[in-house]
This record gives structure tokens, C-alpha cells and sequence, in this order.
């Protein structure tokens, strides 16, 4: 019950309020991901950033199993399997980058331009259900909650080193 299991890898592109940028985060999710995106839209009003409720700002897609594994090796290797210490968190880890064409497969679109992504890998241990199921639910205990340094070993037997602060 104690091993650790990848639940989810989000990929997150904020485009701004620019609709086209919009478009073209979703397309360039759409190819790297081969998974549909969804546009992410504004709650708030913000009249200094020019933001105000329902205005597209930017594209994520999920993925889940087999698929999300075999993208986070290549996003991995896209980051030079470097991340900070300070990117672990409580059940997960994120990281950053810079430009799509790093990605392995992903090839140069004049039509997108270069964009970076984020990346958020959402780690559980079996037994998660539980806090999530219709009938009976329960809490987890906080013996079973991923602790950021377990969330550095499992990343670390991947593969992945300390990335050095900028």
C-alpha cells in the first residue's frame, strides 16, 4: 500500500488574453499530447490585466495511465531531467519548459511559434479511492499522504537530479 503511483500528468499553457494564442495552445497541447485540450477561462475580474469572467486565458489537458508515463519520459527528457528541490510538493511535483521543440517528436510549427508548458505530475498510493468513492466516503490518513522528499525519491529513481537555483 505504500508504493508510489503516478495519478495524473496535467500540461498547462497560460496564453493570456489574446484569443489566437488561446487557439494555438490548444492546437500545439492537441499534437504533443494526442489527447483532446480544453480551453482554461478567467473567474475574477481584473480590469488591470484586462481579464474578466469567461474569457478564454489559456489550455491544459490530463492525462491518466499508461499514456501519462510514457509522455512524462519525454517531458523529462525535455527538462534535462533536472528540476528544483522546491518543485516537490505534497503529492506531486511540477516543472517547466521553455520551448515545445525540446520536447522529443514535437518539431518547429511556424504557425505556433515557440511556447513553453507547464508540467504537473500528481502522485498517489493505492487506497486514495476511498476519499473519493460515492458511498462511504473516508479521509486519508495522514501516514499515507506523500510527503515532498518521497515524491524526490520516486522522481529520482526515474532518473531526475536536483536542478541548481537561477
Amino acid at each position: 500500500m505504500k508504493e508510489i503511483l503516478i495519478d495524473k500528468v496535467v500540461l498547462n499553457i497560460g496564453a493570456g488574453t489574446e484569443i489566437a494564442n488561446v487557439e494555438k495552445a490548444v492546437l500545439l497541447l492537441n499534437r504533443i499530447s494526442g489527447a483532446k485540450a480544453v480551453k482554461t477561462v478567467a473567474k475574477k475580474r481584473i480590469p488591470t490585466w484586462k481579464l474578466r469572467p469567461g474569457l478564454p486565458v489559456g489550455a491544459r489537458v490530463t492525462l491518466r495511465g499508461k499514456k501519462a508515463q510514457e509522455l512524462l519520459k519525454g517531458l523529462l527528457t525535455a527538462a534535462d531531467f533536472a528540476i528544483p528541490k522546491k518543485s516537490f510538493t505534497e503529492n506531486g511535483f511540477s516543472f517547466g519548459i521553455k520551448e515545445y521543440v525540446d520536447i522529443p517528436g514535437a518539431k518547429y510549427d511556424p504557425k505556433i511559434g515557440i511556447i513553453g508548458l507547464d508540467v504537473v505530475v500528481a502522485l498517489k498510493r493505492r487506497g486514495y479511492r476511498i476519499s473519493k468513492r460515492k458511498i462511504k466516503k473516508a479521509s486519508v490518513g495522514s501516514s499515507h499522504v506523500i510527503k515532498p522528499e518521497e515524491a524526490y525519491a520516486f522522481a529520482k529513481a526515474m532518473g531526475v537530479k536536483e536542478r541548481e537555483e537561477e
